[in-house]
């Protein structure tokens, strides 16, 4: 089964909507989902946020946070995350977010490639637990957006698992 497909059949068989909030994959994320039939039960919302003043407005992502952290840091894509669910007509119960660099980075930046990922569950108290990761991933530009995509995706699942038994279960919605 290929990456997509197990996001889409883990989702739908706990009852659970994604949302995603991208910078660096461009969307790609949310088309990966989208490629799998049935995956309209399980992906609400998807943000591509490149610029900062993107991140800022539509996701809430503090100018601070990114001043202090810079755009490729865990801090943005855990704030990219949990924007994404605050959003007045998210109905998400999980987000996941990426921000990194696909190829060159400026002088003293982090190296190409690399890329920060955040994973955002909401339980049904309204509280959100957010798992944060670094990776740094090969190859041109389009194969390192490609594969951070991807990544995302595969670690839904593991992080799900992280959540204590008690906000695992409380993150599932009642569908019928």
């Amino acid at each position: 089964m290929n990456v997509p497909m197990q996001a889409v059949s883990f989702l739908t068989s706990r009852g659970l909507k994604l949302a995603t909030a991208e910078s660096c994959t461009g969307g790609q994320i949310a088309s990966y989902l989208a490629s799998v039939p049935g995956s309209g039960a399980c992906l609400d919302v998807g943000f591509v946020s490149y610029s900062p003043s993107g991140k800022t407005g539509f996701l809430g992502v503090r100018e601070a946070t990114m001043e202090e952290s810079g755009l490729t840091s865990e801090a943005v894509a855990r704030e990219m995350a949990e924007g994404a669910l605050r959003q007045e007509g998210c109905c998400a119960e999980v987000a996941v977010s990426n921000t990194g660099l696909a190829d060159h980075a400026p002088e003293g930046g982090p190296p190409a490639g690399t890329q920060c990922f955040a994973w955002s569950f909401r339980t049904r108290d309204g509280e959100l637990l957010t798992f944060a990761e670094t990776r740094q991933f090969s190859g041109d530009r389009n194969e390192v957006r490609s594969a951070a995509a991807l990544y995302a995706l595969s670690r839904i699942e593991h992080y799900f698992n992280q959540l204590p038994r008690t906000q695992r279960d409380q993150s599932q919605s009642t569908t019928p």
